[in-house]
């Protein structure tokens, strides 16, 4: 009896021996990401350019063909700076013929004045006529008049020259030529455009729906598209009424809070409309999973690296992201890549590329 208990002990421990440990589960690398709540809502992103607020399309008083163009676009112009020079001989051709007929008349005048005064001479000595000496006089008068005529059409006839050249009104920047040396241009065809490049406003294009519905507090974020860092905000000036036929969109005018010194006239300039909304969670759609009809995220432990489930409730969800009213709380990390294949309490290895 007492070797058959011996044998079975034996049997025992050999079998005991014979049990291999369960492996240890394995450790999953994960992504993850730092929960934020969100209090703007971004409304959209829009390519735009600065441009002057007064700018002026300016042309000659007087037709005529274009003879040279003293400037290029992208210059910076003084007051009263030359731009473009007609071709002079019709308006000297024309001041010749005025002078002309300034001297003609002049001398009618003073054939009139020596006539008056021989009748007024003959009148006060008895032997000339009141009728002749009441023609002279008139004639007079009539010749005073085409006398201060012939002078009105020198003076114009000088401006008509003058008028030839096209000055500034205003210091500023020539943007665009819309006419070359060598055409014929009519009086007020516009030819140059000239902006004041003292104040700077975004102008960029939005679709007609949304410049229909924009909030009151929308914020605009004015942004160089070559170096995003030189910003600024703005608010709207101005928004067409009318929407453009062929794109659907109405342009606005955003008057900057500031200007910087990189903002010049031409800047390709980005702008991000956003809102101020009630504080949010949206986290990635490959953050959720779905276990017997629950939603449920993996929270990570920094410090001892597992993971735990917990269950949220989603709000909305679109293509890429879903909205949650509860269940987590900012600065809280979730894993938000490999999530069906983990367990409770499990070891994981965060991955190098994982935003901390």
């Amino acid at each position: 009896m007492k070797q058959l208990t011996v044998v079975l002990a034996a049997s025992l421990l050999l079998v005991a021996c014979s049990k291999e440990e369960p492996p240890p589960e394995p450790v999953r690398p994960v992504l993850s990401m730092e929960v934020r709540s969100e209090d703007q809502e971004t409304l959209g992103r829009f390519a735009g350019t600065l441009q002057a607020r007064y700018e002026s399309n300016l042309g000659f008083r007087v037709p005529g063909r274009i003879a040279r163009r003293a400037v290029d676009v992208g210059a910076e112009v003084e007051k009263g700076a030359l731009l473009a020079v007609l071709d002079p001989t019709d308006q000297q051709n024309q001041l010749r013929a005025a002078q002309g007929d300034l001297a003609r008349v002049q001398a009618q005048f003073i054939n009139a004045q020596a006539n008056a005064r021989r009748q007024q001479e003959l009148f006060n000595r008895g032997v000339g006529a009141q009728a002749q000496l009441d023609v002279a006089l008139t004639d007079l008068k009539t010749t005073q008049a085409s006398l201060d005529q012939a002078k009105a059409s020198v003076n114009q006839a000088k401006d008509q020259l003058n008028y030839a050249e096209l000055r500034t009104d205003h210091a500023g920047i020539v943007t665009a030529w819309n006419a070359e040396a060598g055409q014929v241009v009519s009086a007020g065809q516009q030819v140059v455009t000239l902006a004041r490049p003292d104040i700077k406003e975004a102008v960029i294009d939005l679709p007609a729906g949304l410049a229909e519905r924009l909030p009151s507090d929308v914020v605009f974020l004015v942004a160089g598209q070559l170096d995003p860092s030189v910003n600024t905000t703005a608010t709207v000036r101005e928004i067409e009424p009318q929407a453009q036929s062929a794109t659907r969109t109405r342009r606005a005018r955003l008057t900057l809070a500031e200007t910087p010194a990189a903002f010049r006239l031409g800047t390709a300039i980005s702008v991000t409309l956003s809102s101020a909304i009630a504080p949010r969670i949206e986290l990635p759609l490959s953050a959720l999973q779905q276990v017997d009809g629950k939603t449920r995220i993996w929270m990570l432990d920094t410090q001892s690296q597992t993971v735990q489930p917990r269950d949220v409730s989603v709000i909305s969800r679109d293509a890429d992201s879903a909205l949650l009213s509860g269940g987590v709380k900012p600065g809280e990390r979730i894993v938000t890549a490999g999530v069906n294949s983990l367990k409770p309490g499990q070891k994981v290895k965060i991955d190098e590329d994982s935003p901390r």
